[in-house]
């Protein structure tokens, strides 16, 4: 048998469910989530986060109380609202929006969610770049450079998109080992690099600490230039950093493996390890290093050669999941293409977007458009789940009555892309603020346009066998 033959035959094998409910031998126990959430947030890109806290002039006691409140408002957010949708339906976010929404609208929207969950893991992937390249004496992108500065840039970059690729398509046990493996000693690395670094701020002893982070790290003042941040931009942006993944129902997708919506709550580890111990370690890190950002370096001078691998395999455990998410998404969009398939046409689009350093330089921004683009939908998704049956309106009405577009949950979303636009544009509300308004005109928006939408069906449209409990 042709030996090209036997290898795709055999990633024909890999079963992700992706048109179907979770088997329930498949089903995953706390520590696979654990690790996974660790892993995944527990990532490179908290070597850029942390450092734009402080070139953005947060003061410390807005950096420890915001974030602390921002996180525990994710952890519930994945535990309430994500984690017991997905262990009821146990289908992937795209499938079971399209009984929902209509095969069209979720091709329309599967593709714009691979694109942005694409540029994400493509930041993950620019990360790693930052750190592999020292060795070679490679040129860092700078603050303000967006397009490739060098051919061993796109070299390199493509080298760790390749590997990436490959691990995003073994599918997601492989990816949940990856990152149990990979995720505890990350963390603890985070933290050296942190201590190693303070006696070079004069923090000779633990009762130095808050006086050097007020004085020299976290100093109140931004960079010539940079916006000044808040306690409610960090209360805010750690909540919502996050949101495409849980109100905005992506994880899904993940999390239809767990055995108990109470999994959920796994995703702490990300929040607290990574959303908050690694933001603060790679903030001091930036502070010595005077308010450098590129990940590679920094995180060099806090560890050396160890630290460098650090950023490498933090910037995996993110990249993999995110790309693994990407693949099911254009598989909604195009279901007759193996899984391993658009993974990997979503890993060459995702390396493709690596090259350009300007991603991980916005990342805020990009981060804050990403959960403001797809937020929408899962507020429909949770919307539909929760509140619609409570009306006496039909849940999952394109199932039901058989339509491939349900132009209720259509001018929803585009309503709150709208209205989310004019407050950016128009009132001028800076983009972190946006989405807490946003959700709640979506469902608002959602609600009254399916009242109006399902007036059109008579009892006799309804497929009863199919209409939810």
């Amino acid at each position: 048998m042709n030996e090209s033959n036997t290898l795709g035959q055999k990633l024909d094998s890999i079963d992700e469910y992706e048109r179907e409910p979770v088997a329930e031998g498949k089903l995953q126990g706390w520590g696979k989530f654990l690790g996974l959430y660790a892993g995944e947030h527990v990532a490179g890109t908290e070597f850029v986060i942390g450092p734009l806290f402080v070139i953005h002039g947060v003061s410390a006691p807005d950096l420890f109380l915001g974030l602390f409140i921002g996180n525990i408002l994710a952890v519930l957010s994945w535990a309430f609202l994500t984690a017991p949708i997905a262990v009821k339906t146990r289908l992937t976010m795209y499938w079971h929006l399209r009984r929902i929404v209509g095969s069209k609208v979720t091709i329309g929207y599967s593709l714009v969610n691979a694109l942005m969950f694409c540029i994400l893991a493509g930041a993950m992937i620019a990360v790693a770049a930052t750190a592999i390249g020292l060795p070679l004496n490679m040129t860092m992108p700078g603050l303000d450079d967006f397009y490739p500065n060098s051919v061993e840039w796109v070299v390199v970059v493509f080298f760790v998109g390749a590997v990436v690729t490959i691990l995003a398509i073994l599918g997601f046990e492989k990816i949940s080992e990856f990152a149990k493996i990979a995720s505890p000693w990350m963390f603890l690395l985070f933290i050296a690099c942190g201590v190693s670094v303070l006696p070079t701020l004069g923090c000779e002893s633990f009762g130095d600490f808050w006086r050097i982070a007020n004085e020299k790290i976290w100093t109140g003042v931004p960079v010539e230039g940079q916006s000044k941040f808040t306690f409610w931009h960090i209360m805010v942006f750690s909540w919502l950093l996050n949101m495409a993944m849980h109100i905005g129902m992506s994880d899904m997708s993940i999390l239809r493996y767990a055995k108990s919506w109470k999994q959920g709550f796994a995703s702490a580890s990300g929040m607290f390890l990574g959303h908050y111990v690694a933001w603060f370690a790679s903030g001091i890190l930036s502070a010595a290093a005077l308010r450098e950002i590129t990940p590679g370096p920094i995180a060099y001078m806090g560890a050396g050669v160890i630290g460098v691998i650090g950023v490498v395999i933090t910037s995996w455990t993110t990249a993999n999941p995110t790309l693994y998410r990407a693949g099911l998404a254009i598989q909604a969009a195009s279901p007759n293409w193996k899984r391993w398939k658009v993974t990997l046409v979503a890993g060459v689009v995702t390396t493709l977007a690596a090259c350009f350093p300007g991603f991980i330089m916005k990342f805020f921004e990009f981060l804050a458009i990403e959960g403001l683009v797809l937020m929408p939908i899962g507020v429909i998704i949770i919307t539909d789940f929760w509140v619609l049956p409570r009306m006496n309106l039909k849940s999952n009405l394109a199932e039901v009555v058989k339509v491939t577009t349900n132009w209720a949950a259509l001018f929803a979303w585009l309503g709150t892309s709208v209205f989310c636009l004019v407050l950016i544009f128009v009132a001028e509300i800076e983009i972190f603020f946006v989405g807490i308004p946003g959700i709640a005109v979506a469902s608002i928006l959602y609600i009254l346009s399916s009242k109006a939408y399902q007036k059109r069906f008579t009892q006799k449209s309804y497929n009863t066998e199919n209409i939810p409990k």
